[in-house]
């Protein structure tokens, strides 16, 4: 098996928040830390980058009419070419990262996936499935002056046009009792019991890695999340037994994801 830590450059050591059982935690900006890590060494890479909402507005959470603001890592970018420009550059660290037979999964809204998309294009991935993922309980619109958002966008692809990926197709239609799995999924929004130990303004829930990760990759592959945030990718990758790197800018996640990992590992140590 592969050491984790022989695929970072150990000019980025220092940035080792945690570390244990080839699942390790960075502190610091993607940007700086991704053009140190090895070459065509990872098998996935699920990105959740900022949609830029934080702009004063406000929502409803919980039935409680709260801010929009989710930190400064989600401001600005107002404009599509910044958006593009911001894009292009992480997507450009990652296509240099994919394994040759590696894929990517990014997570967004029309706020952002759109300058997403284009960059993908731009860059010669090769775009597989354009995922909807339809959120069964989302929050109701304060302004009803347009439809409820209740959707995001999940786009998956690979490195390139002529690359083979990973597809798990049995396994994810034994999952979807026998039939094939459509592009569209219902999965509700992150249960309760998946904050007690913290809460992150863009918390994905696990069913929705757990799909993605059976899908693309296989035990003892290595996963990468550029935008750890609350480490739902990491916490799931090491349960279904795969390998994990995790960049963050903000301390206080990595804090929480660390919270999370020990609670998983305890529960399947107790199992």
């Amino acid at each position: 098996m592969t050491s984790l830590l022989s695929l970072l450059d150990k000019r980025i050591h220092d940035h080792i928040f945690f570390s244990d059982d080839n699942f390790i935690l960075l502190l610091g900006d993607s940007f700086n830390i991704l053009p140190f890590i090895k070459k065509n060494s990872i098998n996935m890479i699920f990105a959740d980058p900022p949609y830029f909402l934080s702009n004063g507005g406000i929502t409803c959470s919980s039935g409680k009419m709260v801010s929009v603001n989710k930190g400064f890592w989600d401001e600005g970018k107002e404009n599509i070419y910044e958006k593009i420009s911001y894009n292009k550059e992480w997507l450009t660290y990652c296509k240099n990262l994919l394994h040759n037979n590696g894929t990517i999964w990014i997570s967004g809204t029309f706020h952002n996936i759109y300058s997403i998309g284009v960059v993908l294009e731009e860059l010669e991935y090769k775009i597989l499935n354009n995922i909807t993922w339809y959120k069964t309980n989302a929050s109701p619109n304060l302004s009803c002056r347009y439809f409820t958002h209740s959707t995001e966008t999940i786009l998956w692809a690979k490195k390139d046009k002529n690359a083979k990926h990973t597809f798990n197709y049995e396994l994810i239609k034994e999952l979807n009792n026998g039939r094939q799995m459509r592009d569209l999924w219902e999965i509700p929004t992150t249960k309760k019991s998946e904050k007690i130990f913290g809460k992150h303004p863009t918390q994905k829930p696990m069913q929705l890695l757990e799909r993605i990760i059976l899908a693309s990759t296989n035990e003892g592959d290595i996963i990468l999340d550029p935008f750890n945030g609350s480490g739902t990718t990491g916490v799931v990758a090491k349960k279904l037994n795969r390998n994990y790197i995790g960049i963050d800018i903000e301390r206080e996640y990595l804090e929480l994801t660390v919270r999370r990992y020990k609670d998983e590992q305890q529960l399947s140590f107790n199992l």
